[in-house]
């Protein structure tokens, strides 16, 4: 008779299943809180006592091999399930606990600023892996338990809860760069001015919105600086070198302090929707999560109601 195999530990197959969803040894470690060469340790033992290569490697890549892709596939549901029978014990302890990994582009700091220093203070036991990506993220694919977007990129097949009022869209510069460039009157006028243009990561370009009788228009504009980055271009036309077209929520602290003023204000477009909580809908929620989607619908709520300055 052969020598019987060791049956896999829960150990090796979490390993796995981080190095083949992050596409990395090293971002599964840091997932993981091993170090690489461990990662890849319980990854080789896993695929010897298996005696079949899950995962293919390169110096560039990580890739599953068609019996990682299968066993992925069959290991994801039950390690979801062992989580939640873990976290399910939460409700003795009182409070919720455990760590809560969340996406958002980096303009929701603004809001996400004040709201998460009260939810960690509130929720002692939980953990925020807060990750900011001006890209679209898979959240599932990415493990993430949930993401903020603004409402109009999140995919049908999520649950989406709102976190902020919709957001009004403004065009705004710096006086140092009205008084060398004078104040556009109409957005005809934007032909003769520097804008700064946002570029989708599919290559196209975000126009900028107006509302002429009664109908939401795009207008294409022209600018030296194309960017990405809302904060980025912020700065940039608060330093005077362009104009910029964002949510007033973005830049409402350099309105107050006389840094940006904004012009074109009796064509302003219907604002954008504002921004959403979203997790995946066929997920049992985590208790952590809960927890955050209550807080965050409660502190929407509050900001609703009180007064605007």
């Amino acid at each position: 008779m052969g020598t019987p195999m060791h049956a896999p530990t829960l150990a090796e197959t979490t390993a796995f299943v981080a190095v083949v969803e992050l596409k990395s040894f090293t971002k599964a470690a840091k997932q993981l809180a091993l170090s690489p060469p461990r990662v890849s340790e319980m990854v080789r033992k896993l695929e010897e006592r298996l005696g079949v290569r899950l995962v293919e490697r390169t110096t560039r890549s990580v890739a599953p091999t068609a019996a990682g892709e299968r066993l992925l596939e069959r290991l994801r549901p039950v390690l979801d399930e062992y989580q939640s029978a873990l976290e399910s014990t939460n409700e003795f302890r009182g409070r919720p606990a455990g760590l809560l990994r969340l996406t958002a582009p980096p303009p929701a700091d603004v809001f996400l600023g004040t709201a998460i220093p009260r939810f960690l203070a509130q929720y002692p036991e939980i953990s925020l892996d807060l990750s900011f990506n001006e890209a679209l993220t898979d959240i599932v694919a990415q493990r993430f338990d949930a993401g903020i977007r603004i409402g109009e990129r999140i995919e049908r097949n999520m649950i989406a809860v709102r976190v902020t009022d919709e957001l009004p869209l403004v065009v705004a510069g710096s006086p140092a760069y009205f008084a060398q460039r004078g104040k556009p009157k109409s957005p005809k006028d934007l032909v003769a001015h520097d804008c700064i243009r946002t570029r989708f990561a599919s290559g196209t370009y975000l126009p900028w919105r107006f509302r002429v009788k009664r109908r939401d228009l795009e207008v294409h504009v022209e600018g030296r600086f194309v960017v990405n980055s809302a904060s980025l271009a912020r700065r940039v036309a608060v330093e005077g070198l362009a104009l910029v077209q964002t949510p007033l929520l973005l830049i409402a602290s350099d309105l107050s302090e006389g840094k940006l003023t904004t012009v074109l204000e009796q064509w302003a477009p219907t604002p954008v929707t504002g921004f959403f909580l979203y997790y995946p809908s066929r997920r049992q929620m985590r208790p952590p999560l809960k927890a955050l989607v209550d807080f965050l619908r409660h502190e929407h709520h509050g900001a609703s109601k009180r007064p605007k300055q």
